[in-house]
């Protein structure tokens, strides 16, 4: 299983991205996919998350702005980010968590794809 993650981009302070990540391989299912990001210095942090049911969570900071959806007929979740600030400057990454057959049981493996810069500048 791969994650190709893609979107990022230098943007002005106000403006959006939307960051699209699309799981591709041999048998799964998605249970929950989300998006993570590494400031300089700083330890990585969940941003949002959504499960293949359609429930979401997001980072306080980011309520209101950003917006996770996932395509399940695509494998693919997008974050769209609106009303962008300086400090959501960092590297997001695509995380996923699939199920897998491995008979006579299912297992839940965790994915992650490359990152994808994003910058805003103030």
């Amino acid at each position: 299983v791969q994650l190709q993650a893609s979107g990022g981009g230098l943007v002005q302070a106000g403006g959006s991205l939307r960051l699209s990540c699309a799981a591709s391989g041999s048998a799964f299912t998605i249970d929950n996919m989300g998006w993570y990001r590494q400031a300089p210095e700083k330890q990585r942090e969940l941003v949002a998350s959504i499960t293949s049911s359609g429930s979401a969570q997001y980072e306080d900071s980011v309520k209101g702005r950003f917006t996770i959806s996932l395509d399940n007929t695509k494998n693919t979740v997008y974050l769209q980010m609106n009303s962008l600030k300086h400090e959501d400057t960092a590297v997001y990454y695509c995380n996923a968590d699939l199920v897998r057959s491995d008979w006579p049981f299912d297992k839940l493996y965790t994915y992650w794809g490359q990152g994808t810069q994003v910058t805003v500048s103030s």
